[in-house]
Protein backbone atom coordinates (compact mmCIF):
# COMPACT_ATOMS: atom_id res chain seq x y z
CA UNK A 1 0.00 0.00 0.00
CA UNK A 2 1.48 3.08 -0.86
CA UNK A 3 2.65 6.19 1.77
CA UNK A 4 1.27 9.75 1.05
CA UNK A 5 2.95 12.81 2.00
CA UNK A 6 0.54 15.94 2.42
CA UNK A 7 1.64 19.37 2.81
CA UNK A 8 -0.32 21.24 5.08
CA UNK A 9 -0.40 25.36 5.47
CA UNK A 10 -2.69 27.69 7.04
CA UNK A 11 -2.51 31.40 7.55
CA UNK A 12 -5.72 32.81 8.25
CA UNK A 13 -7.57 31.32 11.17
CA UNK A 14 -4.24 28.67 11.17
CA UNK A 15 -5.09 27.78 15.38
CA UNK A 16 -8.42 25.94 14.11
CA UNK A 17 -8.04 25.26 10.52
CA UNK A 18 -4.94 23.06 10.83
CA UNK A 19 -6.14 20.75 14.10
CA UNK A 20 -10.13 20.22 12.21
CA UNK A 21 -8.21 19.77 8.92
CA UNK A 22 -5.94 16.96 10.30
CA UNK A 23 -9.40 15.74 11.60
CA UNK A 24 -10.88 15.77 8.00
CA UNK A 25 -7.72 13.79 7.01
CA UNK A 26 -8.23 10.92 9.45
CA UNK A 27 -11.61 10.71 8.87
CA UNK A 28 -11.05 10.14 5.34
CA UNK A 29 -7.38 8.45 5.27
CA UNK A 30 -7.11 6.50 8.54
CA UNK A 31 -4.66 7.06 11.17
CA UNK A 32 -1.83 9.80 10.01
CA UNK A 33 1.54 10.31 11.19
CA UNK A 34 2.55 14.14 11.48
CA UNK A 35 5.59 16.45 11.56
CA UNK A 36 6.43 19.01 13.93
CA UNK A 37 4.48 22.65 12.52
CA UNK A 38 6.81 25.15 11.57
CA UNK A 39 5.91 28.60 11.75
CA UNK A 40 6.87 30.05 8.43
CA UNK A 41 6.35 33.75 6.62
CA UNK A 42 4.54 33.99 3.95
CA UNK A 43 6.64 33.56 0.57
CA UNK A 44 6.06 35.80 -1.96
CA UNK A 45 3.79 38.64 -0.64
CA UNK A 46 3.11 40.28 2.77
CA UNK A 47 1.41 38.80 5.25
CA UNK A 48 0.68 36.57 8.58
CA UNK A 49 2.96 33.86 9.11
CA UNK A 50 1.75 30.58 8.54
CA UNK A 51 1.64 26.63 10.11
CA UNK A 52 3.48 24.26 7.99
CA UNK A 53 4.05 20.22 8.41
CA UNK A 54 3.67 16.88 6.67
CA UNK A 55 1.07 14.10 6.88
CA UNK A 56 1.80 10.99 6.28
CA UNK A 57 -0.93 7.71 5.57
CA UNK A 58 -0.96 4.89 3.86
CA UNK A 59 -3.70 4.20 1.24
CA UNK A 60 -4.86 2.54 -2.05
CA UNK A 61 -7.04 5.32 -3.21
CA UNK A 62 -6.04 6.40 -6.40
CA UNK A 63 -3.67 9.52 -6.60
CA UNK A 64 -6.82 12.00 -8.26
CA UNK A 65 -9.20 10.42 -5.43
CA UNK A 66 -6.68 11.87 -3.14
CA UNK A 67 -6.46 15.28 -4.72
CA UNK A 68 -10.19 15.49 -4.86
CA UNK A 69 -10.57 14.62 -1.26
CA UNK A 70 -8.01 17.62 -0.16
CA UNK A 71 -9.90 20.27 -2.38
CA UNK A 72 -12.94 19.57 -0.81
CA UNK A 73 -11.50 19.50 2.57
CA UNK A 74 -9.69 22.74 1.83
CA UNK A 75 -13.15 23.98 0.35
CA UNK A 76 -14.84 22.66 3.64
CA UNK A 77 -12.22 24.99 5.37
CA UNK A 78 -13.18 28.34 3.38
CA UNK A 79 -10.43 27.55 0.90
CA UNK A 80 -11.12 29.53 -2.60
CA UNK A 81 -9.77 28.65 -5.51
CA UNK A 82 -8.42 30.38 -8.55
CA UNK A 83 -6.83 33.51 -6.74
CA UNK A 84 -2.59 34.31 -6.66
CA UNK A 85 -0.46 31.61 -6.01
CA UNK A 86 1.45 33.89 -3.59
CA UNK A 87 -1.59 34.76 -1.35
CA UNK A 88 -3.30 34.48 2.29
CA UNK A 89 -5.09 30.98 2.96
CA UNK A 90 -7.48 29.42 5.08
CA UNK A 91 -6.06 26.11 4.12
CA UNK A 92 -3.05 24.48 1.46
CA UNK A 93 -3.38 21.09 1.49
CA UNK A 94 -0.82 19.21 -1.51
CA UNK A 95 -0.35 15.76 -2.08
CA UNK A 96 3.15 16.00 -2.68
CA UNK A 97 4.37 12.11 -2.31
CA UNK A 98 2.85 8.83 -3.32
CA UNK A 99 4.73 5.76 -3.08
CA UNK A 100 8.06 6.12 -6.02
CA UNK A 101 5.12 7.86 -8.00
CA UNK A 102 6.32 10.15 -10.73
CA UNK A 103 3.37 11.54 -12.11
CA UNK A 104 3.42 15.26 -14.47
CA UNK A 105 0.33 15.92 -15.93
CA UNK A 106 -0.91 19.30 -16.08
CA UNK A 107 -1.29 20.31 -12.27
CA UNK A 108 -0.91 17.05 -11.12
CA UNK A 109 2.85 16.81 -10.16
CA UNK A 110 4.09 14.17 -7.87
CA UNK A 111 6.50 14.26 -6.24
CA UNK A 112 6.29 18.14 -6.71
CA UNK A 113 8.45 20.31 -7.21
CA UNK A 114 8.04 22.63 -3.46
CA UNK A 115 9.79 19.80 -1.74
CA UNK A 116 13.01 20.66 -2.74
CA UNK A 117 12.34 25.02 -3.54
CA UNK A 118 10.74 25.28 -0.20
CA UNK A 119 12.26 24.72 3.17
CA UNK A 120 8.35 25.14 4.70
CA UNK A 121 7.78 21.43 2.68
CA UNK A 122 11.37 19.95 3.10
CA UNK A 123 12.37 20.65 6.67
CA UNK A 124 9.23 19.00 8.03
CA UNK A 125 9.67 16.12 5.43
CA UNK A 126 13.33 15.62 6.04
CA UNK A 127 11.77 15.41 10.03
CA UNK A 128 9.20 12.97 9.33
CA UNK A 129 10.44 10.91 6.68
CA UNK A 130 14.33 11.36 6.75
CA UNK A 131 15.24 8.05 5.28
CA UNK A 132 13.33 8.22 2.37
CA UNK A 133 14.22 9.08 -0.87
CA UNK A 134 13.36 11.35 -3.31
CA UNK A 135 11.51 8.96 -6.26
CA UNK A 136 13.85 10.97 -9.10
CA UNK A 137 16.90 12.03 -7.07
CA UNK A 138 17.05 8.84 -5.47
CA UNK A 139 18.72 11.28 -2.29
CA UNK A 140 17.05 11.27 1.13
CA UNK A 141 15.12 13.92 2.42
CA UNK A 142 17.76 14.47 5.59
CA UNK A 143 20.64 14.58 3.17
CA UNK A 144 18.30 17.65 0.63
CA UNK A 145 17.76 19.57 4.22
CA UNK A 146 21.53 18.92 5.41
CA UNK A 147 22.37 20.86 1.84
CA UNK A 148 19.27 23.19 1.38
CA UNK A 149 20.28 27.06 1.36
CA UNK A 150 19.26 27.85 5.04
CA UNK A 151 20.94 31.87 4.39
CA UNK A 152 17.39 33.14 4.37
CA UNK A 153 15.15 30.66 6.55
CA UNK A 154 12.32 32.58 8.12
CA UNK A 155 10.91 29.12 10.32
CA UNK A 156 11.00 27.83 13.16
CA UNK A 157 9.61 24.89 15.06
CA UNK A 158 6.30 25.83 17.16
CA UNK A 159 3.97 24.63 20.17
CA UNK A 160 1.66 27.17 19.76
CA UNK A 161 -1.13 24.09 19.11
CA UNK A 162 -0.03 21.61 21.98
Amino acid sequence: MPIGHISLGSNINREKNIPSSLIALENEFGTLKISSIYETEPVGFTGSNFFNLIAVFNSDLPVKTIGKTLKRIEMEHGRVHGGNKFEARTLDLDLILYGDLIISEGRLQIPRDEITRYAFVLEPLAEISPDLKHPETNIRYVELWENFDKSNLKQQKTNALD
